[in-house]
């Protein structure tokens, strides 16, 4: 089995086809696309292949280190940024083509007029051990 990552992407990532913003949606179309996510989630938990997922906030903040007995340095939110994170779901598959088809599937969420999105969706693999080699 091997996990993935797949992730939402507010903006940043390449137009989807039905590309109408989620906040010109009706709350009867944003009903239909959370729907179609659960659903969607409750097929993987059934199979195994569901880790997690949620959906995320368009606003953050970018903390980092600033050293020794100081405290963490923030900066932000910015709503700005080219790149959002819509929400992010976590597989653990048979194989890197189980995920592109999941991926597939899931980016047909309805969204604007009850039509299938089209987004893109980035696909992650989790980052493994690299294997022993031995001579």
């Amino acid at each position: 089995m091997a996990k993935y990552l797949l992730l939402k992407h507010y903006r940043g990532a390449p137009a989807a086809v039905n590309d109408v913003p989620m906040d010109r949606w009706t709350p009867e179309e944003i009903a239909a696309h959370m729907r179609y996510m659960n659903d969607f989630a409750a097929r993987l938990e059934k199979t195994g292949e569901f880790v997690d997922g949620q959906a995320l906030a368009p606003e953050g903040t970018w903390v980092r280190y600033d050293g020794e007995g100081r405290p963490p340095v923030t900066d932000g939110p910015f709503a700005e940024t080219k790149d959002l994170i819509a929400g992010w779901m976590v597989i653990d598959v048979d194989d890197h083509a189980r995920a592109v088809e999941l991926a597939g599937e899931l980016s047909a969420a309805p969204g604007a007029g009850g039509e299938p999105i089209h987004e893109w969706l980035e696909l992650r693999p989790f980052l493994t051990e690299p294997p022993v080699i031995t001579e």
